[in-house]
Formats: C-alpha cells, sequence, structure tokens
C-alpha cells in the first residue's frame, strides 16, 4: 500500500491529519514520540515507541510507521515496525503488526494517537490467537520465560537503547 500525498487527499482530511499530527509532535501519548520525516507526505506518519515496563521490550525504543491509504479515514492505516521485534503479532519479515484497532475494530473516528497507544499496549498484551509469528506466539503461550529471552536478545540487537531525544 502506497502513502498518499497532501494533494490526493479531500482538504477536511488534510486538515485533521494536520492537526492530529501537530498533537501528536506537541502532546503525543505516553511512551509515544512523532518522528519528523524528510519527506513531505501526510500519507506516513513515523512514530518511536518506548517498551514498557514488566515486558521484555523495557527499556527499548521501536520505531514504526503508519502508512495511510487513500481512503483514510474510511479504511485504517497500516502499522509496520521499522525496528525488527519478536512479537506474537508483527510479520517478522515485513515488520507488518495485526491489531483489531488497524482491522476490524477501526472507525474513521480513530485517532492516529490512539492507534500508537493500542501499539504500544499491544507490546504489553499480546494476542497470540491473531499470530503473524507462529513461533513468538506458541512460544508466549507455552513457555514465556524463553519468549522473553527470546524477545529480550532481538531487542539488545536491533532497538534503540538511549533515552536520549525523548
Amino acid at each position: 500500500m502506497a502513502s498518499v500525498q497532501a494533494e490526493n487527499l479531500p482538504p477536511q482530511v488534510v486538515t485533521r491529519l494536520a492537526k492530529e499530527v501537530r498533537k501528536l509532535a506537541t502532546s503525543p501519548p505516553e511512551g509515544i514520540k512523532f518522528l519528523a520525516t524528510e519527506e513531505e507526505t501526510l500519507g506516513e506518519v513515523h512514530a518511536e515507541i518506548e517498551g514498557p515496563v514488566g515486558t521484555p521490550y523495557e527499556g527499548f525504543f521501536f520505531e514504526l510507521k503508519l502508512v495511510l491509504g487513500g481512503d483514510f479515514p474510511n479504511s485504517p492505516p497500516r502499522g509496520f515496525f521499522l525496528s525488527k521485534i519478536y512479537h506474537p503479532n508483527v510479520n517478522p519479515s515485513t515488520g507488518d503488526i495485526c491489531v483489531n484497532t488497524l482491522k476490524k475494530d477501526w472507525s474513521a473516528s480513530t485517532t492516529i494517537s490512539h492507534v500508537l497507544s493500542v501499539i504500544r499496549c499491544l507490546l504489553i498484551v499480546p494476542f497470540p490467537e491473531s499470530s503473524l509469528n507462529d513461533e513468538a506466539g506458541k512460544l508466549f503461550m507455552e513457555s514465556y520465560d524463553e519468549y522473553a529471552r527470546r524477545a529480550k536478545l532481538m531487542a539488545n540487537v536491533h532497538a534503540r537503547q538511549s533515552k536520549e531525544g525523548w
């Protein structure tokens, strides 16, 4: 799914996105940082998520992007982790994120901030029943300690560990 340029969106959608991005940049939800990009497109939103306390991701920072299609907000954006992460609901090859908010629970009134908060919550409570990484989903259910060890090992290699810039 390609991102869209502002000129391909209706004016009310451009206004909404600009307002949401401004709010995300100045007053982000807890554990989320908006990342400005050099590209001048409203079709992608980049952010960094701080791994929640008490999870194997604690102390790590993961970059992700939301890609908005031409039918946004009537259809949900697609979420992708750009930092490789070991998680049942993240495709290990593409970084694609599976969460109900981006699928069946989507509503045109859902905000980008809410989507990012839900993705951060997914790091606390994965849904192995709708796994995109079958190995991680199975391990999460059968041996949480081994799952946590692998998740932390992957984070050590691929995620940022410094809170610098936050």
